[in-house]
């Protein structure tokens, strides 16, 4: 946590509250990514629309906080290509498995006080959590 910097971390959440809110408003729709990227496979082409540009924006955003910040965040490299693609295939096993991604259940489930949601999340925290003290503390990995 040597880069944490709260302000850029308040803006970001605002900026996530925001556009979940004006989704929510406008759309009548929840912000969870993995609804969103499987609809962008099964939705009628009106569907299809503002799911992608969506998903767009997210990764935009990327870019426009990279060129502001002058390209702080470095991408980690040297990671195993079969290790990147198994935790790719487990991240979307544990999406279909738990109804939802952790954007979805994160942040619109629990904001509609959804106890699937909230445990969800418990869930993903507490994992997250002893999988870094694994890997740090136990593995010794940087």
């Amino acid at each position: 946590m040597e880069n944490f910097t709260p302000y850029s971390a308040l803006a970001g959440g605002g900026l996530i509250g925001l556009s979940v809110s004006l989704l929510l408003l406008y759309n009548g729709r929840m912000a969870g990514i993995s609804g969103m990227m499987n609809g962008l496979f099964s939705a009628p082409k009106k569907e299809k629309i503002w799911r992608g540009l969506f998903l767009c924006g997210l990764i935009l955003g990327a870019f426009i906080f990279q060129y502001f910040t002058n390209g702080s965040l470095q991408l980690r490299q040297g990671y195993p290509v079969l290790l990147i693609i198994f935790g790719g295939f487990l991240v979307g096993f544990g999406t279909r498995m738990g109804s939802g991604c952790t954007s979805g259940h994160g942040i619109c489930g629990v904001a509609n006080f959804s106890i699937r949601s909230i445990t969800a999340t418990i869930t993903f925290m507490l994992s997250g959590m002893l999988t870094v003290f694994i890997l740090k503390q136990l593995l010794g990995a940087a």
